[in-house]
């Protein structure tokens, strides 16, 4: 096995860091890997934010579901699908001017272009997440910068066409990270699908989740009234005030972007 599939195989969150910084050499190089990630047209319809401002850190250790290691992360990267910066670029460019010429409205940044721009940014992040997994950092998203869009609109001076799409901290390891299991994954038969995709059946799912609901019937923690993986997992996750919030937050940030 090479070294690149040994990383992919092996790697996991990380939420625990050493305390020392990354070194300067280190974040120049995870910087660089990141800025060659793919990008549709090589327009890079993203920016990161370095989130250097204890404070700052403070704050969205709070505002993202109240996560305390954020705040001890010795680099915290802020991913944004950002079409501001194209959309000022045509503007500056005399876009406007061409399209009255051409009898035509100028267009601005809708729903397609917003998703085209999430996949480029998300794609840079995890291609910083592998850089820094071969440096020997590790790195843990935060899916949660999605909630409070005004905290962090004002926090970030966020204009209308950007998008915080996912938040990451990186940190060397400490040990007892290092030592922790591999959180394990669902067989590819559920996941893979050829030609055509296939809705799971209710054999399909018992299959799926026997050793997770295993787990699930050992643990003496399990919240009352809960009767499998199945209802945990959708009140810890899916009907959880982080997620009602995280909706909200995104539909306030659709309606910025949809409106301006």
């Amino acid at each position: 096995m090479n070294e690149t599939l040994h990383l992919l195989l092996n790697r996991r969150s990380i939420r625990a860091y050493e305390k020392r910084p990354i070194s300067a050499e280190d974040h120049d190089l995870l910087l660089r890997a990141t800025l060659r990630a793919p990008t549709a047209g090589n327009m890079m319809l993203y920016s990161i934010i370095e989130v250097n401002d204890q404070a700052a850190k403070e704050t969205l250790a709070r505002s993202c579901d109240n996560q305390p290691f954020i705040a001890t992360a010795p680099l915290v990267l802020l991913f944004l699908a950002d079409y501001q910066r194209w959309h000022d670029y045509f503007r500056y460019s005399g876009v406007a001017e061409l399209c009255q010429r051409r009898g035509e409205p100028m267009r601005v940044p809708l729903e397609g272009n917003l998703f085209l721009a999430c996949n480029d940014a998300l794609i840079a992040a995890q291609t910083a997440v592998i850089a820094a997994e071969s440096l020997g950092i590790g790195s843990c998203y935060i899916g949660d910068i999605m909630e409070n869009y005004e905290i962090h609109r004002d926090l970030f001076g966020l204009p209308p066409y950007v998008f915080p799409i996912c938040l990451l901290c990186f940190g060397y390891p400490t040990r007892s990270q290092l030592a922790r299991a591999m959180t394990p994954r669902y067989d590819r038969k559920f996941i893979v699908f050829p030609d055509r995709y296939r809705r799971l059946e209710p054999a399909d799912f018992d299959e799926m989740y026997r050793d997770a609901q295993a787990r699930f019937l050992k643990n003496p923690d399990r919240p009352a009234g809960i009767k499998n993986v199945g209802q945990a997992m959708y009140r810890r996750k899916f009907s959880a005030d982080f997620s009602v919030e995280m909706t909200r937050s995104v539909r306030a940030i659709l309606n910025t972007w949809e409106t301006s």
